[in-house]
């Protein structure tokens, strides 16, 4: 049913994401599919890496350690813009299309005042996105 799954990932807030791993490792083990882990991270120095590219190795090690885990092929997809906070959803839209995947799992987060103002990720992906999406709570 399904064959690529994206899984958009907040290195800094990994412990965060247990649940939303899990269900997208379980799916991939059950459809044989593969894993992509997405990250969106800025040119500059942030607290999870130095450079684009140390993030990129940081994300493939997450990826591998995943995929591992849940016996399934897993990669990493490290999208690099100016301001993460103002690209995040169209730079995971875009990545949705970039790496070939029928299905978004993602975790959401704890619904608050901001949300009567501003939509959620997760919400906003689905609402755009052209392939399934998934988020768990």
């Amino acid at each position: 049913m399904f064959n690529c799954i994206m899984v958009p990932v907040d290195l800094t807030h990994a412990d965060r994401l247990a649940k939303a791993l899990k269900v997208a490792g379980e799916l991939a083990a059950h459809f044989g599919a593969r894993l992509v882990y997405v990250g969106v991270t800025a040119a500059t120095p942030s607290a999870i890496a130095h450079t684009p590219q140390e993030y990129g190795e940081r994300l493939a090690s997450f990826a591998k350690a995943q995929g591992l885990a849940v016996g399934a092929e897993a990669s990493a997809h490290p999208v690099v813009t100016h301001d993460p906070a103002v690209d995040l959803d169209p730079a995971l839209i875009k990545a949705v299309e970039e790496t070939g995947a029928d299905l978004v799992v993602m975790a959401s987060h704890i619904p608050g005042l901001a949300e009567h103002f501003w939509p959620s990720n997760g919400g906003t992906i689905a609402a755009r996105a052209k392939v399934s999406v998934m988020v768990v709570r």
